[in-house]
């Protein structure tokens, strides 16, 4: 049995299990979108296997972070992102 963990997404606080990706832990909570780009459509999870890079996030301040590839850590603080972020 997996563990509970908690991480942190633009302040408010979500949980999952250890071993989830982080995406798995945002899907799980309901959120479908963590990205906007340039002209402000959504992105989440696409490809599920890191080749897309449409669900791109902010980790531990470390920017675009592959949520479909990273496993969620219990404490991680994460934030969402922009395209405005990286212009």
């Amino acid at each position: 049995m997996s563990e509970p963990i908690e991480i942190t997404v633009d302040g408010q606080t979500v949980t999952g299990l250890a071993g989830q990706t982080v995406a798995g832990v945002l899907l799980a909570a309901g959120w479908l979108s963590w990205r906007t780009t340039r002209s402000g459509a959504p992105r989440g999870v696409f490809c599920g296997i890191g080749a897309c890079f449409d669900c791109l996030l902010t980790v531990n301040g470390v920017a675009d972070v592959r949520a479909c590839r990273r496993r969620a850590a219990d404490g991680d603080e994460i934030r969402t992102q922009t395209r405005e972020e990286r212009a």
